[in-house]
């Protein structure tokens, strides 16, 4: 993969490489986001839950690039699930980006406790779609279960399922159904930041096999893990506020992972989750009011 573009399954194209925002201050968000396409992303990831979408949607205006030129993506927090609630959770989303449109609009969590509400709520995500509201709709943190029951009970697939995927943890079922429906698979903590701070034994960052075909190709260990996701089909969304950082994870675009290289990336799953399970997040223990924008 040489260029930075994917078609998703309903023709829409969105750039594969983009800007996560995921526990960025919102103090130093706009300056992130406007850096980051000042670079040559085109791609910014948030969501209502993260708190500083009003910050991105500042940001994207500071670049000076024309609004159809940056495809926005952010997600629908649990609290904000229903068909009201959900139409409403897109409002607030738009006013606070500062857009009419949303390029992507996705559920941020299965609700497992009350799959019936997460169903809803993707019914008014299939609403927002078909008024041009938004461009593509999708969810996250979707296991097989989940996407199958999803599957079975609406009618428009999703064209994203953005999870927590990265070499030490890559979650090849849901690769697998994703890829059966036609559903582009996003990674988030695309290069194991997570392990970092999630207090595991072993860091991303420092595996020697990364960093060794790193140097092989002039490239960081970091540099690699993105190349591996894009080689593979995947969308990937790193986070960084830092100008050096956020160009380096950019610079990925030169170079060609072999197949061997690959196959050793892939063997580096430890099938270890850092982040939440997914069937743990309940209104209870995750709930939290997205305010009015």
């Amino acid at each position: 993969m040489t260029t930075n573009t994917i078609t998703l399954n309903n023709g829409v194209q969105m750039p594969g490489l983009g800007l996560g925002v995921f526990q960025t201050p919102p103090a130093e968000t706009s300056e992130a986001v406007a850096e980051a396409l000042r670079i040559g992303y085109r791609h910014i990831d948030t969501a209502a839950a993260y708190g500083n979408e009003r910050e991105v949607g500042e940001g994207i205006r500071r670049s000076g690039l024309e609004r159809s030129e940056i495809f926005v993506e952010t997600k629908v927090w649990i609290n904000d699930y229903g068909l009201e609630e959900t139409r409403h959770a897109f409002d607030k989303s738009a006013s606070k980006l500062g857009v009419e449109q949303i390029d992507l609009l996705i559920l941020h969590q299965p609700l497992s406790e009350d799959f019936a509400r997460t169903l809803d709520a993707y019914r008014a995500l299939e609403k927002l779609l078909a008024d041009g509201k938004v461009r593509a709709i999708g969810v996250s943190n979707f296991l097989p279960a989940h996407m199958k029951r999803l599957l079975a009970e609406t009618t428009v697939q999703p064209a994203v399922n953005q999870i927590e995927l990265h070499p030490y943890f890559q979650q090849r079922d849901v690769q697998k159904l994703d890829n059966q429906q036609e559903i582009l698979t996003q990674a988030w903590s695309p290069i194991g930041g997570i392990t970092a701070y999630a207090g595991g034994e072993k860091r991303t960052f420092d595996d020697p096999v990364l960093r060794e075909i790193g140097q092989r190709h002039g490239k960081t260990a970091v540099q690699v893990m993105l190349r591996w996701h894009l080689q593979e089909g995947r969308s990937a969304i790193p986070k960084s506020t830092k100008p050096a950082r956020i160009a380096e994870n950019f610079d990925v675009f030169d170079f060609e992972l072999s197949l061997e290289q690959i196959a050793a990336i892939d063997g580096l799953d430890t099938g270890v989750r850092s982040g939440p399970d997914p069937d743990s997040i309940t209104l209870e223990t995750y709930g939290r009011d997205i305010p009015e924008a």
